[in-house]
């Protein structure tokens, strides 16, 4: 069938295939209560009540450090789960074949999905922030600095999101996409600043922490939820967020038109 094309129809069809992909989540509302609810009040809970007396942070107020970092780590692996696991899920179930039948870009369908996510993960924000907010954290930055953060935060799950896009379509399957999504998310998360200062860490695993767009993410969310000054860290991120689309999207789309030949 010919595809209707241009930019009007290429957002209607992405807004479709979110409304789609919202309706499924709503539809398993085991799914949005675990990923959305428990697990990240897990997360809060156990670094806040059982690593927080054994870690030292700067500045002594561990559950302060501790909230953005969780906010950055939810972002991540809600992405796997949502994003590269599904793609790959409907890939494997014939869902993206009947996608490519009808009139409408490919690209909206990845789009689409991404745009759920991004939904479903400012849902999951708004829950630990008030787990965050019963546990001791407090905001100390102005609303303009803390609605930054916030929004800097959905960008960078934005990005993260077409790397599980990409990963979703390199898989065979739903176990694949979620073995993939969990090689470099482990790393990414847990080699950064997220838990525990770099300065103790290793030299050369010092080196990529110190360097990695997870560590910038949360040293500019830390800084404005403080109402510091991010320094350098806002832009890096910003640059990170911007070559992690432009380079991810791509691959995405270019991987999504192979499997379509």
């Amino acid at each position: 069938m010919n595809r209707l094309t241009g930019p009007r129809w290429w957002l209607r069809d992405a807004w479709l295939m979110a409304g789609r992909n919202s309706r499924r989540i709503v539809r398993a509302p085991g799914l949005l209560l675990m990923y959305a609810l428990i697990q990240p009040v897990v997360f809060i809970l156990l670094f806040a009540y059982v690593f927080g007396g054994a870690i030292k942070v700067p500045g002594g107020d561990y559950v302060q450090a501790l909230i953005p970092a969780v906010f950055v780590q939810m972002i991540l692996f809600s992405s796997i789960g949502a994003v590269a696991v599904g793609l790959a899920e409907d890939m494997s179930r014939g869902v993206m074949d009947r996608f490519r039948s009808l009139p409408m870009t490919r690209s909206s369908v990845l789009l689409g999905r991404i745009a759920s996510e991004v939904l479903r993960s400012a849902i999951t924000l708004a829950v630990m922030l008030g787990c965050g907010l019963l546990v001791g954290f407090r905001f100390h930055g102005s609303p303009g600095l803390i609605a930054a953060g916030f929004g800097l935060l959905l960008a960078f799950g934005f990005a993260f999101s077409w790397v599980a896009a990409w990963i979703g379509l390199m898989a065979r399957s739903g176990e694949a996409a979620q073995g993939l999504g969990l090689v470099w998310v482990l790393p990414f998360t847990f080699v950064s600043s997220a838990f525990v200062p770099t300065a103790t860490m290793p030299g050369p695993v010092r080196a990529f922490a110190d360097h990695s767009p997870v560590t910038a993410m949360i040293d500019t969310l830390r800084a404005w939820f403080s109402g510091r000054d991010a320094g350098d860290a806002a832009l890096v991120t910003a640059v990170w967020t911007l070559a992690l689309t432009a380079v991810f999207m791509t691959l995405a789309v270019l991987r999504l038109r192979r499997t379509s030949s």
